[in-house]
């Protein structure tokens, strides 16, 4: 069996594969990649051939971090099919990348069940967890879009669906804008929550936000309460979800987070999107979690949770125990 990786520049093709085998692999996206060059990073698209038939892909960004420089691929690589020999062979030719980079590790976390079997198998390769808290959406919460919306409805939470009612009975108000100059308004809130919560803000949200909204692909929306914006989210739409992908609020006296989750929730019914996708969620088994309380909220509307494999870390260079003593400190300090 010989395969060979090489570099894929023709969207089509990589849109094509990506729809038939990781659709919902966010970061594997075609549009994420153009996010990560824009923000100025080293990105490889890579197609991994068996002949003339593609039989995976995997989107490779340089991350230079003070903890350590290292190759990330988020959501993957994406394989047909998920074969020993694929893998071993595709570990081999990045870490000879790796290795080019002067990087000290690789960082692979694809969307894949987060299964006995599958850590087996990444132990098999030398591959080891990350000591890095859950990240990208290891536990999501999903909610399928097939039913109707008085069905949707009706499968909340009650205390969720009474919010909703009670927030357009009080006339609260939802704006819908694609206008990255009303970032401005979204970003006064982020602040506000930023401090409140006290978590680290993200980096690049106003350059996302305009990649994916010129292809009609984002959404802001804004929702009022007697003239006053005190919710905001924005919500990316990719193959066939719908990703609630940043939020911000200040506190209310009617449920204005609940509506605009709803009217996000009805939008992505609208374009015939088949989930939606709250994202992270706290992971079931850590109650001093901080995000307790989010996932309260999320888990109101509905749906399940998808558990991914951790993200598991390749060292390359002895410096990795750098890093890795960094990102366990940290998350033992924050309570993940």
């Amino acid at each position: 069996m010989s395969y060979e990786l090489a570099t894929i520049i023709s969207r089509k093709e990589w849109d094509s594969f990506f729809l038939d085998h990781g659709q919902y692999a966010f970061f594997q996206s075609w549009l994420w990649g153009q996010l990560q060059e824009r923000l100025g990073f080293q990105v490889w698209r890579y197609g991994i051939y068996e002949g003339k038939t593609l039989r995976g892909i995997a989107l490779v960004v340089k991350v230079v971090a003070r903890r350590g420089s290292f190759l990330q691929i988020r959501h993957g690589p994406i394989f047909d099919t998920q074969g020993k020999e694929q893998w071993k062979w595709f570990l081999t030719e990045i870490k000879a990348l790796a290795k080019s980079q002067n990087v000290w590790f690789i960082r692979l976390n694809p969307l894949i069940e987060n299964s006995i079997d599958n850590r087996t198998f990444y132990y098999s390769l030398g591959l080891k967890p990350a000591a890095i808290h859950a990240m990208d959406a290891e536990y999501t919460w999903v909610l399928p879009l097939e039913k109707s919306q008085e069905e949707l409805l009706s499968g909340m939470r009650k205390t969720t669906r009474y919010e909703i009612r009670r927030a357009i009975n009080a006339g609260v108000t939802i704006e819908k804008t694609t206008d990255p100059a009303q970032l401005k308004l979204f970003f006064c809130l982020y602040d506000e929550t930023m401090k409140r919560q006290d978590f680290v803000p993200n980096r690049g949200i106003a350059e996302e936000f305009d990649v994916f909204a010129k292809e009609g692909k984002a959404l802001l929306l804004l929702g009022s309460y007697q003239g006053k914006i005190s919710a905001a989210a924005i919500v990316l739409f990719d193959s066939n979800q719908a990703i609630y992908h940043y939020g911000a609020s200040i506190p209310s006296d009617v449920g204005v987070s609940y509506l605009v989750q709803w009217e996000a929730i009805c939008e992505a019914k609208k374009r015939g999107i088949l989930q939606y996708n709250f994202w992270g969620i706290a992971p079931q088994d850590n109650p001093r979690h901080p995000w307790r309380g989010i996932t309260l909220f999320k888990t109101g509307f509905g749906g399940s949770v998808h558990e991914y494999i951790h993200a598991h870390d390749l060292p390359i260079s002895p410096q990795y125990i750098i890093p890795r003593f960094i990102e366990t400190w940290r998350r033992w300090r924050k309570g993940y």
